[in-house]
């Protein structure tokens, strides 16, 4: 009973601790950050009526602009479990340098992010620096009582305030350090908490808002669309897979086999020479049938689910990769998981093609109604969407579900993608 007890102190102590390391951390972000684009942004949209400079500069910045807001999401999730989903608009891959830019700033989740960049820097600062001080400020309190007042003051005039403790001698110092011992333990309650309030406050800014069905429809509707042109690409791919694979070498063994019939008795020779090349014919025809069903839905997936057939998938990779599931109550419907799976075979991919990792971790968990699935390697970074990486198929294939893809990849690595898709298990 006793040791159960200690492991729940420890457990909770190291959660205090490590959201009040992460408020600090958002709260130097914040107003770093966000004044910094915030400035950035200003500057570049300035400069959009003096010769057209601006249209250079601005595409740049925004870029800048939603990475950094990515990263916030990420934080969010990660951190908080909070989902702060991008309802960005998709810019044709094929657009001018003029169109593109007019695409961004005609996107309503640009004018959203530059909007949320001078309250980030100070309301943002404020609430995740609020728990980060809940947490530290009663150390003040404690050094105070062992003796720090002398510092400020030889006891004969008030010489620093703790709080609303006015600390002029041992005893004001004592008071300062039981104050100090009463927000410690407030701390204990309020700190990861108050750190959630912070995620929520910048999902009240970054979020659609009241716009956010039409937004929803309006990316379910593109991303539907995508979903047909993919379906339809697939179905093309099929068709030829099968008419120049296995229905050629079907078509192949069945000439064989007929000559077989006319030879059988003429020529026992030919004819077990046709019979043996027929066998091949059949076993390779079943070889590229399999490997073209695995290619639709592997056998694996609908036998045992997305986390062996993951565990498969990191098997067959030339990569050293650790494979963590935590799925429990059921599976996921067949589609979410086929493209759950889908995504993660196309981020390993690019993982093994693009980063030069040596090292894989996958990290797949259900939970809050949604399935997360996190793709960490020791690679070079530098992956973003839309870089020809294939992410942008990927963030194409979630949004079919309404799910979200994250991406974090600064220069020499690592690089963390993180997918989730809203569903429910059975």
């Amino acid at each position: 009973m006793g040791d159960a007890i200690d492991a729940r102190v420890r457990v909770r102590a190291r959660t205090v601790v490590l959201a009040g390391a992460r408020a600090l951390l958002l709260a130097v972000a914040s107003i770093g950050g966000s004044a910094l684009l915030l400035v950035l942004s200003l500057v570049s949209l300035a400069l959009v009526p003096v010769l057209g400079v601006g249209l250079l500069t601005t595409p740049v910045v925004v870029k800048w602009v939603r990475a950094w807001a990515n990263w916030r999401r990420l934080m969010a999730v990660r951190w908080g479990g909070v989902r702060i989903p991008p309802r960005y608009r998709v810019v044709p891959a094929d657009a001018g340098r003029w169109a593109r830019t007019l695409g961004v700033l005609r996107d309503p989740a640009t004018w959203r992010e530059f909007g949320w960049l001078p309250v980030d820097a100070v309301l943002g600062f404020v609430t995740a620096l609020v728990p980060a001080a809940l947490l530290l400020y009663p150390f003040e309190g404690f050094a105070l009582a062992l003796g720090l007042w002398r510092v400020f003051t030889d006891g004969t005039y008030v010489g620093w305030w703790y709080g609303f403790v006015p600390v002029g001698g041992q005893d004001s110092a004592l008071a300062a350090g039981a104050l100090g011992a009463v927000l410690l333990l407030a701390s204990w309650w309020l700190t990861p908490a108050l750190l959630r309030f912070h995620f929520l406050f910048t999902r009240a800014l970054l979020g659609a808002g009241r716009g956010e069905l039409a937004e929803r429809v309006r990316v379910l509707t593109e991303t539907r669309r995508d979903a047909v042109d993919t379906s339809a690409a697939e179905l093309r791919r099929i068709e030829r897979d099968l008419h120049d694979g296995a229905q050629a070498r079907l078509v192949a063994m069945g000439m064989d086999l007929g000559t077989v019939e006319a030879l059988i008795e003429k020529n026992p020779e030919k004819a077990r020479e046709l019979l043996a090349r027929a066998r091949r014919s059949s076993a390779e025809a079943l070889a590229e049938l399999r490997d073209l069903v695995h290619g639709i839905h592997p056998p694996v997936l609908a036998e045992r689910g997305l986390g062996d057939a993951v565990r498969a998938l990191a098997l067959r990779l030339p990569l050293d990769t650790e494979v963590a599931v935590d799925v429990e109550g059921g599976r996921a419907d067949a589609p979410v998981e086929s493209a759950a799976y889908f995504a993660v075979s196309e981020v390993l991919t690019n993982a093994v093609k693009h980063s030069g990792a040596e090292r894989v971790w996958v990290d797949l968990r259900y939970g809050e109604g949604a399935l997360r699935i996190v793709v960490t390697d020791n690679g070079r970074g530098g992956a973003r969407v839309g870089g020809g990486s294939g992410l942008a198929g990927v963030e194409r294939r979630l949004g079919t579900f309404d799910g979200v893809l994250a991406v974090s990849s600064p220069v020499g690595g690592p690089t963390m993608v993180t997918m989730e898709i809203p569903c429910e298990l059975s």
